[in-house]
Order: structure tokens, then C-alpha cells, then sequence
């Protein structure tokens, strides 16, 4: 897993573990459906509702990727609960560093130029000032892509 991948599972957890409910809830159904089912005539009819179903399900997720799952997430929020609950005060909002720090990620400097390397940074990664600067932009809109609300961020 990439370390975006590792701040994506910090900040929206909620939203993952919903997604696994739903993938639980359509497996449930799709064994009603093939399993004891007596009746051909609507067990039929039941089967082609939840192809189609599941059909447009997949659609709308390809479609929108991971979004659906962190939509609407207030990213502020979640990161000022962890933020009084730190026993030092981090310059979260700004620092790429205080951010790794905030959510028990690994902050080094390797950590930061393999999280550069995996968001297609061009600068050099010996200009630490300018990546950190880049990387916590580049981060935070990656959260607003994925449907967390970081607008006041950036204002």
C-alpha cells in the first residue's frame, strides 16, 4: 500500500469500513438469491433485478472510483479531533510533516520522497523546503478528489 493510500485509511475509515458492509450486504443477497429458493418463477425475476442491480452498481463505481465511499467526509474535522487529542501541537494544515505525524504515519524524509515519488513530483527531492511545501498542496487536494472537504484550506 502507498503511503497516499496509508493517509486515505487514516482520514476516512468510516467510509471504507461502510463500503465493506455493502459488499457484505450484496454477497448476502446474491446467496438468498442462488440458494434456497423454491420458487423459479420469481426467483427468475429476483435474479435478473439483481444482475441489473449489481450491474449498475459496478457501473457507478468505475465510474466514480473511490469517491462514493469518502464523499462529503469533513476532512477538517476529523483532523482537529486528532489534533487535541496529540499531546504536542502540529501545524497540520501546513506541514506535510506535523500531517504524517497527526495520522502515526512514518514522517521521514525517505517516507516523504517516496510519498513525492508517488504523486509525480518534478522538483528536487534535495530541495526538502519546496517538496514539503508541494506535498502537503498535492495531499490535500488528493483528499478533496477522493470527496474529502478541505475547501476552507485553501481559502
Amino acid at each position: 500500500m502507498g503511503i497516499l493510500n496509508s493517509i486515505f485509511s487514516k482520514i476516512f475509515p468510516s467510509a471504507q469500513a461502510a463500503v465493506g458492509n455493502v459488499t457484505d450486504a450484496v454477497k448476502n443477497q446474491v446467496n438468498n438469491i442462488t440458494g434456497n429458493n423454491k420458487d423459479t418463477a420469481s426467483t427468475s425475476q429476483d435474479q435478473n433485478q439483481q444482475n441489473q442491480q449489481n450491474q449498475q452498481n459496478q457501473t457507478n463505481q468505475q465510474s466514480t472510483g473511490n469517491q462514493t465511499s469518502a464523499s462529503n467526509v469533513d476532512v477538517m474535522a476529523i483532523l482537529e479531533d486528532l489534533a487535541k487529542k496529540f499531546p504536542e501541537k502540529l501545524n497540520w494544515k501546513t506541514s506535510i510533516v506535523d500531517l504524517l505525524k497527526l495520522l502515526g504515519l512514518d514522517n521521514s524524509l525517505d517516507a516523504r520522497k517516496k510519498l513525492a515519488k508517488e504523486l509525480d513530483y518534478t522538483g528536487s527531492t534535495d530541495d526538502t523546503a519546496a517538496m514539503n511545501t508541494w506535498l502537503i498542496k498535492a495531499v490535500m487536494k488528493k483528499i478533496a478528489e477522493k470527496g474529502g472537504n478541505v475547501a476552507h484550506l485553501f481559502s
